[in-house]
């Protein structure tokens, strides 16, 4: 199976180019399922069609569905929802619905990355295209399994081993239920299916992401650091789609001056991104909508691809090498400002920072035990210096 995710600041056309690669890989023979997991949904208002929860059939082998967060967690987390909704009415919260009790932060990412593993599993489609939500809450959504699987690894088993000695006596002082065995196996479960959705994300032969921009300055800055947190979680970019580039055959002189700052930006991505494929998608002479639009982007857009779903590149973000009787763990940081950068080394873990983002890096055991002797940052390259023993 193939999975990729297209991200990009909001309102570059991240929509228009999911549905036109789904339409594409589908005349290719390829069972294809898009999804939008953007809370504001529009890939339905992109083809023309009304779509659900569940997937839609569009055309012969496409479906298109727009995730239902509420729908979801009603089918699929119904303990915990239960619990959360009793733990707020035992404090007598007034005027809030269950809806509104359950649906807190992030919950639209969870659902989603829950759904993209049902679909793994099952093996239903070749391929899995996701009309993601604008960057920011793209970078969230991906953080996410991550960030519990150290939940899940370091306090997950911890808190339920607490909890099972204090409730009885925690229980009458609080006044409020604590979770039950089976409310926090519920959650054990969620956990371990998050770990195992992190190690498809991060499988390069399944997972990849492509970043759409606008040939415009704010949009490629927003590209180039959303580049740079995706390969801090070591995520692979194989592509970049530049959308509504003005063809060169418009010669209607109020268009000559955009043409020119497109120009000068076409180059800046180019510079920016090599050597990443770059895939060109003009501005058309009306909306894109409807599936004749979207065929015809998407033939614009894979002109001479004759597989569009394949991963178009691969680099690895992360590697350690040996020299002598040191160790060289090095990492991928595009477009990040050493003064940005920051590290810490605690047990099995390197916490790296690259301005707001944060990852907790699990070492392998070679280096659990060594000091960080040093780092230097050059050509986008943070070498980080592992040597000595932490029992020196």
């Amino acid at each position: 199976m193939r999975i990729m995710l297209y991200t990009g600041k909001g309102g570059v056309g991240k929509t228009s180019i999911s549905a036109a690669t789904g339409i594409q890989s589908a005349k290719r023979g390829l069972k294809t399922l898009m999804m939008s997991t953007d809370p504001a949904h529009s890939l339905g208002d992109s083809l023309g069609i009304k779509l659900s929860s569940e997937p839609t059939e569009i055309m012969e082998n496409l479906w298109a569905q727009e995730i239902n967060t509420t729908y979801e967690m009603e089918k699929g987390w119904g303990k915990i929802q239960k619990y959360i909704t009793l733990l707020f009415t035992s404090k007598t919260v007034d005027d809030i619905t269950v809806e509104e009790l359950t649906m807190f932060p992030g919950m639209e990412d969870l659902m989603s990355l829950l759904k993209v593993l049902e679909y793994y599993k099952e093996n239903k489609y070749d391929v899995i295209i996701i009309d993601c939500a604008p960057t920011g809450e793209t970078l969230a959504m991906l953080s996410f399994p991550d960030m519990l699987g150290w939940w899940m690894e370091k306090l997950f088993p911890i808190k339920r081993k607490v909890l099972k000695v204090v409730r009885p006596m925690a229980q009458p002082l609080l006044g409020i239920p604590l979770p039950t065995d089976d409310i926090m196996g519920e959650l054990g479960n969620v956990l371990e299916q998050l770990d195992e959705m992190r190690q498809i994300l991060s499988n390069r032969d399944i997972t990849s992401v492509r970043i759409v921009v606008n040939p415009e300055k704010m949009v490629i800055k927003e590209a180039q650091r959303s580049f740079t947190y995706l390969n801090l979680y070591d995520y692979n970019v194989d592509a970049v789609m530049v959308n509504r580039v003005i063809p060169d055959n418009v010669s209607d002189p109020y268009f000559q001056v955009w043409k020119d700052i497109q120009r000068k930006y076409k180059t800046m991505i180019e510079d920016s991104f090599a050597p990443l494929p770059i895939y060109y998608a003009p501005l058309f002479e009306q909306e894109m909508v409807g599936l004749e639009m979207l065929k015809r982007m998407g033939d614009t857009l894979f002109q001479g691809d004759n597989n569009p779903v394949s991963v178009k590149f691969s680099l690895r973000t992360q590697h350690i090498e040996k020299q002598d009787n040191e160790y060289i763990f090095a990492l991928h940081v595009p477009f990040a400002d050493k003064k940005d950068l920051s590290l810490n080394h605690k047990g099995d873990e390197l916490i790296v920072r690259a301005g707001s983002a944060k990852r907790n890096i699990t070492l392998p055991r070679t280096l659990t035990h060594l000091t960080i002797l040093g780092a230097k940052f050059e050509e986008d390259i943070l070498k980080i210096r592992f040597g000595g023993s932490t029992h020196e």
